[in-house]
């Protein structure tokens, strides 16, 4: 994981994807106020256009990470990748 400058430009709605709310928002003042200026990972915004944020993420995407689509941002972000080893003793059992 790395940490990434995530540029998230409002849809023709006025919507952006929230990492903190893991859903996507209305980028009005209510949300700029509200969430985004206590917020960890906020490195600044233009109201109403967009919001860039600071994050460790994941995914392997681009440093930029530039947004257009929310709701793509917002499906991508529910995949989740795991590593899963095996139990310790299950390898013995296997040699055995």
């Amino acid at each position: 994981m790395a940490f990434v400058d995530h540029m998230n430009y409002a849809n023709a709605a006025g919507n952006v994807y929230c990492c903190l709310r893991n859903k996507v928002v209305s980028l009005d003042d209510a949300q700029l106020k509200t969430y985004c200026q206590g917020c960890k990972m906020f490195r600044g915004a233009e109201p109403g256009k967009s919001v860039q944020c600071y994050w460790n993420d994941s995914r392997d995407v681009s440093d930029p990470h530039i947004v257009y689509e929310p709701q793509l941002e917002f499906k991508s972000m529910q995949k989740r990748k795991l590593r899963i080893s095996p139990p310790a003793d299950a390898a013995e059992s296997e040699t055995a």
